[in-house]
């Protein structure tokens, strides 16, 4: 394990995925991950690359090849390199190897930086593209929140809350993890989201173009929560496993295929291009209270 820390916070990372695993709050003295049971699901903040979701057919298409990809891609399930650290910030790197190109065929290097500065984390993705042809992929984060975060709460005494209001649509989520055509509405000139178990017994809620770049979570009974920052991320999930006591919040610069994809990667709706030697960064961050 991995760590870095300051006067307020302590945050853990394992090697594995580059996972974020712990977010502790040294004066609150609360930790805001989800604990990892396995009984509902057991990760806590996986990073999804090259792909976020699930691929029709579970894979795709890229020029008359075909490659199969499983949900979310496989940066998640890879050992990353400590490239560096110092007592606030670490730097972890992946690189296209053998084993990803065939899977994957694109040469990259693919780093996670966290950093931290009072009480707020900071999470960004940068993705290098060592080819000498355009290369095409997702990238996203999938944090899971411990919920209720404070002792004698209960889940549905928190809630979310956009930083502007929306009038907005969630798209449905098919049985085999597909966006469907669908949509229905979901928030009218509102800003909150009151947070229940029931509202995930169908999937995850799927959002596009929010006006808002943040959302926090906040409680009727307590007055700890934290505002998560997603500028730069068109897509935003919002996921629970069926009973469990987390929420997770997750910015996507991508998306699942869609129901009636073709599965060609260049066309996927959502797909990130990137031209040789060209670098792409986004950051996500949490601040805590």
């Amino acid at each position: 394990m991995i760590f870095i820390e300051n006067e307020l916070l302590r945050v853990t990372i394992n090697l594995k995925g580059a996972e974020l695993i712990s977010l502790f709050h040294k004066k609150n003295l609360l930790e805001y991950m989800w604990n990892g049971d396995p009984a509902f699901w057991g990760k806590y903040s996986p990073v999804l690359f090259p792909i976020i979701g699930e691929l029709k057919g579970n894979g795709y298409l890229f020029e008359n090849s075909f490659y199969k990809m499983g949900r979310h891609g496989f940066a998640r399930e890879m050992i990353f390199f400590e490239e560096q650290r110092d007592a606030e910030r670490v730097v972890f790197l992946l690189n296209s190897s053998a084993d990803t190109l065939k899977i994957f065929p694109f040469n990259f290097e693919f780093r996670i930086i966290y950093s931290i500065k009072n009480s707020k984390l900071n999470v960004s993705y940068t993705i290098h593209n060592n080819g000498k042809a355009a290369m095409y992929f997702s990238v996203g984060g999938h944090p899971a929140f411990a919920l209720p975060l404070l002792p004698g709460s209960a889940y549905d005494d928190y809630y979310l809350e956009f930083e502007n209001e929306e009038t907005i649509n969630k798209w449905l989520v098919s049985k085999q993890g597909l966006i469907e055509k669908e949509s229905v509405s979901f928030l009218v000139a509102e800003k909150k989201i009151p947070l229940t178990k029931e509202l995930f017994y169908k999937d995850a809620i799927v959002l596009k173009n929010l006006k808002s770049e943040s959302v926090s979570l906040k409680s009727s009974v307590s007055q700890h929560g934290f505002k998560f920052d997603f500028t730069g991320f068109p897509y935003l999930g919002i996921w629970a496993a069926k009973n469990a006591d987390f929420v997770c919040i997750e910015p996507w610069c991508g998306i699942a295929d869609s129901a009636d994809s073709d599965q060609q990667l260049v066309k996927k709706e959502g797909i990130n291009s990137l031209e040789s030697s060209a670098v792409f960064s986004r950051t996500w961050s949490v601040e805590l209270w």
